[in-house]
């Protein structure tokens, strides 16, 4: 069966570099802009549709508390709903776990005195519902990152008051709207409440969250940490001469972001390569982690069945919808996979395939530049993709194996220019799709969002945050399609 899988696994990187040549593969999945807002993330296959933005316990979501003054509840996520799994917890991620006090999640403040606070500059990024920009502390000069999310969408306008799918009218819109509304402030209150979280006690690996403010539009401003260091391919492409040693060194740097992650009770839920940037420029600049919008707290033996994520590291167990913090550990995987080789593991034309190609399994180390590649870290890779979550390795599994342990005096023979040049590609489609999504999101009118939002929820009979064949087939006859 080993045997069968490498093929398959052999096969797809054959095809996948005479697609594109040696720079890398086509890509498939949802690759989000440094520091861009909540993304309206869907997935349209042979037999559903998930876009989490469903209804949520609003009530539980307004409620504050952490262990400490940097830690607070963020909105509940009740698309998240766990499966019955033996003696697992059933958990929808929307508070830290252990604490009790409570605090103010977002403070108050005028656009006005926002301004007065901080001038913003040149735009960072984009995404469907916010921007980030560069800015600067009006009173101290330093310069920061602001990251600004629309926490409420607009519900008036012609997709709230469109005849609604299935009957109901106005009134039935605008139920759907409030809805999407609530589920999108929700997103935000726990995105933030995980950044102060792990801004806290993350250390140096982390972005620093220095203050969170909304204004009197609804809109949320995140002030943090400016990171200018650039993309982590980017700088292995710049340096020149990569080895086995510099992939190790790096790559120690995300396995301990996902030790502090667990640690302290959250499940990162989108680790991968465009997620990390470099303080600075200077050669021994930290590598950080810089955004947790799909992130969500946990306890031990919780159950997640939200399908969430960038569909080249996805766990096979979060497309079955059953899944906890092991997620982490098997993106990391693929991420080490990508850093020795430039072409993922599993690959495929959209969504779907790679999906696919995720579930059947089977990982090529035969090609180059794998026989060039100790033993090592191959052996690691093939223990943090364990289908199985149950045996897969936890964070500090692999902290302690040895080629992380002695990442120092791994082999230091380059890994050939073939590697670099399809880590170069391989960056370059993600930044081209990045820039693609971004222009469908800078023109597309909010009542367009707002109108297939509000259809989704309509079309969701039994108000799982899913849609069945039955469901999708049902909506587009109502709706003439």
């Amino acid at each position: 069966r080993a045997g069968r899988g490498e093929e398959r696994g052999r096969a797809g990187q054959e095809r996948l570099r005479g697609g594109l040549g040696e720079g890398g593969g086509s890509m498939g999945g949802c690759y989000s802009a440094y520091a861009c807002s909540r993304k309206l993330r869907g997935r349209l296959g042979n037999l559903s549709f998930v876009l989490p933005v469903t209804e949520r316990d609003a009530a539980a979501a307004n409620a504050a508390s952490g262990a400490s003054t940097s830690s607070a509840r963020a909105g509940s996520d009740s698309s998240a709903r766990k499966a019955d799994h033996g003696s697992s917890r059933r958990n929808n991620g929307d508070g830290p776990a252990g604490g009790t006090e409570e605090e103010e999640l977002v403070a108050k403040m005028t656009s006005a005195e926002f301004g007065r606070r901080y001038v913003l500059g040149k735009e960072l990024g984009r995404g469907e519902f916010g921007v980030t920009r560069r800015c600067k502390d009006a009173a101290t000069g330093e310069a920061l990152a602001c990251k600004t999310i629309r926490r409420h969408r607009r519900r008036g306008g012609r997709g709230a008051n469109r005849k609604a799918a299935g009957g109901g009218g106005a009134e039935a819109a605008a139920r759907a709207a409030a809805a999407a509304a609530a589920a999108h402030a929700a997103d935000v209150r726990r995105e933030v409440a995980i950044m102060r979280r792990m801004s806290a006690r993350g250390g140096a690996a982390v972005v620093r969250l220095r203050e969170a403010r909304e204004d009197q539009e609804g809109s949320v401003h995140l002030v943090m940490e400016l990171c200018e260091g650039g993309e982590l391919f980017d700088r292995i492409v710049a340096r020149g001469h990569y080895s086995e040693r510099a992939a190790a060194k790096v790559f120690r740097t995300i396995v301990n972001v996902i030790q502090l992650c667990h640690s302290n009770g959250v499940i990162h839920r989108d680790l991968k390569p465009e997620n990390f940037l470099f303080a600075n420029k200077s050669e021994d600049a930290p590598l950080k982690v810089i955004d947790f919008g799909l992130s969500v707290f946990f306890n031990p033996g919780d159950r997640f069945t939200e399908v969430v994520g960038s569909a080249y590291y996805m766990a096979p167990e979060v497309l079955k919808r059953n899944y906890g913090q092991e997620v982490d550990v098997w993106s990391a995987g693929v991420i080490l996979y990508i850093l020795l080789c430039g072409v993922p593991p599993f690959w495929g034309d959209n969504d779907e395939k790679i999906a696919q190609a995720i579930i059947r399994g089977g990982l090529d180390f035969n090609r180059e530049p794998w026989p060039r590649v100790s033993g090592n870290p191959k052996d690691l890779i093939r223990q943090m993709l364990d289908p199985d979550p149950a045996t897969r390795l936890t964070a500090s599994q692999v902290l302690g194996n040895p080629w992380l342990k002695n990442a120092d005096t791994a082999p230091n023979v380059s890994l050939g220019e073939a590697v670099r040049s399809r880590l170069q590609q391989f960056s370059a489609m993600n930044k081209f799709k990045k820039k693609a999504l971004g222009v469908v999101a800078r023109n597309m009118p909010v009542e367009e969002l707002d109108k297939y939002v509000q259809m989704f929820h309509l079309m969701d009979k039994d108000k799982n945050g899913n849609l069945s064949l039955e469901e999708l087939m049902e909506g587009l006859h109502i709706n003439g399609q």
